[in-house]
């Protein structure tokens, strides 16, 4: 049997490769579970700053849940569904959202359903030109549920979300980059060189700096200003006595490269 999801690391940063390209990269449950204890693994891991996450073939990042699975939860009753389904993916991508090291989505095919949810959730994405998302739930009448009905419309705006979220209809790559939900669209070809490049562009800094970036954008963005600002302000405290401060300051003053913790 096929790993899961293949984990390869490059330098400083994890390459995460969902795994069932016959299945469409369907996230299945021991997909879901092999994700999380991978991410574990890698914040634990002091040598690896940055995460790209794609989908093996040519076909799909992930066309979403494992269908026949979830089925078999629903026939076991709402509160089997509820634990095996709902909250297994939405504690998956609540973990994608607020992981400490930066994430980036290589989308490079179909993101349906949970495949785009992890769109949704991670901090940054590339898409390449080929790649294609939706929001099909509803075509087997149920909402998003691995944060999608709330993720999305933070995004896009409620109105733009809704009518995905409604009809089920397909968007493309340069669509979702008009609404926020990837950072940029490239060819085909150049989609993991591209996911590389933008990881390189955040590596040159202070990954504590990064890490203390993602909780305060993470955890603030659904409170008010008044909140949000005072997440940030705890954000800048843990920064301000670290040896990344000091030497960043040094360095700017003396016009030369940085030497962060961990570079």
């Amino acid at each position: 049997m096929s790993e899961l999801i293949k984990y390869v690391k490059q330098d400083a940063v994890a390459v995460l490769t969902l795994n069932r390209p016959e299945k469409l990269n369907a996230l299945n449950y021991a997909t879901n579970d092999r994700l999380l204890a991978l991410l574990d693994t890698i914040e634990d891991d002091p040598a690896i700053r940055a995460v790209i996450l794609t989908g093996a073939g040519d076909r799909a990042f992930s066309a979403g849940a494992d269908i026949y699975e979830f089925a078999e939860s629903i026939e076991a009753g709402v509160d089997v569904a509820v634990r095996e389904f709902c909250k297994r993916g939405q504690t998956m991508t609540a973990r994608l959202e607020a992981f400490p090291k930066p994430v980036i989505a290589a989308v490079n095919g179909i993101a349906f359903g949970g495949g785009c949810e992890i769109t949704e959730a991670v901090h940054l994405a590339v898409a390449s030109n080929r790649a294609i998302f939706a929001k099909p739930e509803i075509n087997i009448a149920i909402p998003p549920t691995f944060g999608g009905t709330q993720r999305l419309p933070r995004l896009a705006g409620r109105k733009r979300a809704l009518e995905l979220l409604l009809t089920g209809d397909t968007f493309s790559p340069e669509h979702a980059c008009a609404m926020g939900l990837v950072n940029k669209v490239v060819p085909h070809d150049n989609l993991l060189p591209a996911a590389f490049e933008l990881a390189e562009r955040i590596l040159r800094h202070s990954s504590l700096a990064a890490s203390r970036i993602i909780s305060a954008v993470t955890r603030g963005i659904n409170t008010s200003i008044e909140e949000g600002l005072l997440i940030e302000r705890e954000q800048f405290a843990r920064m301000a006595a670290t040896r990344d401060v000091k030497e960043g300051l040094h360095a700017w003053m003396k016009r030369r490269e940085p030497d962060y913790e961990g570079h």
